[in-house]
């Protein structure tokens, strides 16, 4: 009786064996192709209740002496949920200049410009998203904090950025983000998931690059302690020093008000 059931028995057993076998390596084709959890564990990582830290910022426009300015960064919450305020110190001409960005995660932050100069305080229209910050090569939309559910991923290949081993990931903006943006390349390094390099895309031209140099671990955070933008139309870059960094510090909410921008 057992004999004449062998060979189904055997049939059976194959058929399985090769439905696990497709099964393996559809998970690991999923997973090869599936660039959202590379992302989503990126910004987990670099996750913290806030941040502060002064920055140097260096304007190269030419071959002629670069521009400096120095301002102050703080942030309360992470990501879709934080609010920001850049607020710069030097030079005397633009002491006081203080941007407020409410990030949201479904759709593009809300900012506000302070101009002591003028004493009053403006909001920054969607349409003027794509101009520079106050003669550097950040625009206003490149100073908003990301946040994962605000694009599509495609993982399109791997590559060293300084020798670092890293994922390369398109990401596209979905319709509820208004972006100047078409598409970015992200260059997320495997090692520690710290962002290494983007590319911001206009249709098929990159128009600006992020690089991200001297990555180091702060208070358990790997932080590129120097950054670098690139408005490649411009061909200028401004280089990005950051000095006193400290990651979840005791700052308040009423810290990040229009009426705190404007009493400092």
């Amino acid at each position: 009786m057992s004999r004449c059931r062998t060979p189904v028995k055997m049939a059976v057993v194959a058929a399985l064996g090769a439905v696990l076998a497709l099964t393996a390596r559809t998970a690991i084709v999923d997973a090869a192709t599936d660039a959202r959890p590379i992302v989503e564990e990126a910004q987990k990582r670099g996750r913290s209740t806030s941040q502060r830290y002064e920055g140097l910022l260096q304007v190269f426009e030419g071959s002629g002496k670069p521009l400096e300015k120095r301002w102050m960064y703080s942030r309360l919450g992470s990501h879709g949920q934080s609010k920001v305020v850049i607020r710069f110190t030097e030079p005397a001409e633009v002491r006081g200049v203080a941007l407020l960005i409410v990030n949201h995660p479904d759709r593009a932050s809300d900012q506000w410009m302070w101009t002591p100069a003028l004493e009053r305080d403006r909001r920054i229209a969607l349409q003027d998203r794509s101009t520079r910050f106050f003669g550097t090569d950040f625009s206003f939309e490149d100073l908003e904090e990301r946040d994962v559910d605000q694009f599509d991923y495609t993982l399109v290949g791997e590559e060293a950025v300084d020798g670092a081993a890293c994922w390369t990931i398109q990401s596209v903006p979905k319709q509820t983000r208004s972006s100047q943006y078409t598409r970015s390349i992200n260059w997320i390094r495997k090692d520690n998931y710290a962002w290494a390099r983007i590319d911001s895309y206009v249709n098929n031209d990159v128009v600006r690059r992020l690089e991200f140099h001297d990555i180091r671990n702060v208070q358990g955070v790997w932080t590129a302690r120097e950054t670098a933008m690139t408005d490649l139309r411009r061909g200028s870059i401004t280089r990005l020093a950051l000095e006193k960094m400290e990651y979840n510090a005791p700052l308040k909410d009423s810290e990040f008000t229009l009426e705190a921008l404007r009493q400092r």
